[in-house]
């Protein structure tokens, strides 16, 4: 995997302490390293051929010289795209500043081969896949098939159209009066019976079920008309 620095301008954001003397100065290279080394770890595991750049550093900062960084992205954001980091001094005084960085994700994602009709379940012959980068498409776009076959589609979907998460929903698997096997396990035991489902159900969801005995149990809807209740 190869990584690619970058210098894109001399925007960026300072907070903390300043050095006390204008003859103070931070060298960018050890910070431009540690966001380096930060970023190498973050983007382990992701799909396809990934390759970030690292914004810009002020060459005539005034900040006091720093043996030891710490360096974290904003809570809640996503791990490709443009985004920034802190980059923390931890010796004393300390300074923070926070530095642009765009982390680029070269891969295959999901693309809707034919329209999709609301309601309509998804299958293979429905998709097709095409090759980009993640950080410029509409965030939730899926690169995994098995993602999306099966779900059904919540609205009408044009041909040609990346697909996203939030375009699918999971299919319905059990139906409100449906006659339904109830399956109870636990370490070393499993247990079935049957009931009549209280509601419809998606995959995955929790539902109510009566049993033959009148007794009301509620359990994780399952394909094939099963309710799982686990101990």
């Amino acid at each position: 995997m190869k990584y690619w620095l970058t210098i894109w301008g001399s925007l960026w954001c300072l907070s903390g302490l300043l050095a006390p003397t204008a003859s103070a100065h931070q060298d960018p290279e050890p910070v431009r390293s540690a966001i380096e080394t930060y970023l190498q770890q973050q983007v382990k595991g992701l799909p396809g051929k990934v390759s970030y750049t690292i914004g810009g550093i002020a060459e005539d900062n005034r900040l006091m010289p720093c043996a030891a960084f710490q360096v974290g992205l904003p809570a809640g954001a996503k791990s490709w795209g443009r985004t920034t980091v802190s980059v923390r001094c931890r010796s004393k005084p300390g300074w923070t500043i926070f530095v642009p960085v765009h982390i680029h994700v070269v891969t295959d994602y999901l693309v809707t081969a034919l329209p999709l009709a609301r309601g309509q379940t998804i299958s293979a012959s429905d998709l097709t896949h095409r090759r980009g980068d993640l950080s410029d498409l509409p965030a939730g776009v899926l690169t995994d098939e098995n993602e999306a076959i099966g779900r059904t589609a919540s609205f009408s979907i044009l041909a040609g159209l990346p697909l996203r998460a939030d375009m699918l929903r999971q299919p319905v698997v059990v139906l409100q009066n449906q006659t339904v096997k109830v399956i109870s396990g636990g370490p070393g035991f499993r247990v079935a019976n049957e009931g009549r489902a209280l509601s419809n159900g998606l995959e995955g969801q929790i539902v109510r079920v009566r049993l033959d005995d009148g007794q009301i149990v509620s359990g994780i809807a399952r394909r094939g008309g099963i309710v799982e209740i686990g101990f």
